[in-house]
């Protein structure tokens, strides 16, 4: 099925992999940070990790990020796809879930949600990512910003029901959790606020975290914290 921009069998292709960060991309066919999915292996349940460049781990190598890191768990029944994609907005999330369905056919969904002022400007021939700076943005508010983020999280929980999937919601950089009613959520830590922080057992002790190669994303230190961040809670349930 195929409509527009729209479809359960196609995923968008990223055009453009960052290059010259001094970062080791490997990437697939269609610039996604993961491997072929054609033909599919057999035998695992096959789960996507969806969100924008803090997904795909933009200015870091390929075992440097936080998707990377989640997906070394449970790997005897868990099989992970990076399906981060640079620039990406809420509205791009969730036409990316829906092109993997037939390719994929995803059993579990890891959100890890952009910041919600960014949409998706729909094109005849192509797609734009408009961030909150662009002119076409000047009417939209923290309200509309709100509302647009909940009814992607809507087409996410309704996917969820329809193809019996667990979800799981994380944020990049600030939380917009208020109204959300899901099960696995992680609320108040984010990619962007887990460093610095303070070790448990020595209060004086601060952990301070470095920039990625590309000087602009979060250092693998983030990376690293928020993945244990979010295996402490939800590692149990990722099976």
């Amino acid at each position: 099925m195929k409509f527009g921009h729209f479809s359960d069998k196609e995923l968008p292709p990223i055009t453009e992999v960052p290059a010259n960060d001094g970062a080791t991309y490997t990437v697939n066919s269609n610039g996604y940070r993961c491997p072929e999915w054609s033909p599919m292996p057999d035998g695992k349940k096959n789960a996507v990790i969806l969100g924008c460049s803090h997904v795909f781990g933009q200015g870091l190598n390929d075992d440097e990020h936080w998707a990377h890191r989640i997906s070394q768990h449970n790997t005897k029944r868990i099989r992970y796809w990076n399906l981060g994609s640079p620039g990406a907005s809420c509205d791009k999330v969730v036409r990316i879930l829906y092109g993997s369905e037939k390719i994929i056919d995803p059993r579990i969904i890891i959100v890890c949600w952009p910041e919600r002022s960014r949409r998706e400007h729909l094109l005849d021939q192509k797609t734009v990512n408009l961030h909150g700076r662009d002119e076409e943005m000047r009417f939209e508010t923290d309200e509309t910003d709100q509302q647009n983020f909940l009814k992607n999280v809507f087409f996410v929980e309704k996917y969820a029901e329809r193809m019996n999937c667990k979800t799981f919601h994380c944020f990049s950089a600030d939380s917009y959790h208020e109204g959300m009613n899901v099960e696995h959520i992680l609320e108040e830590q984010t990619l962007t606020n887990c460093w610095p922080w303070w070790h448990k057992y020595n209060q004086r002790d601060l952990h301070l975290g470095t920039k990625a190669r590309d000087g602009k994303h979060h250092g693998a230190e983030h990376h690293q914290r928020f993945a244990e961040l979010f295996l402490d809670l939800f590692g149990n349930s990722l099976k």
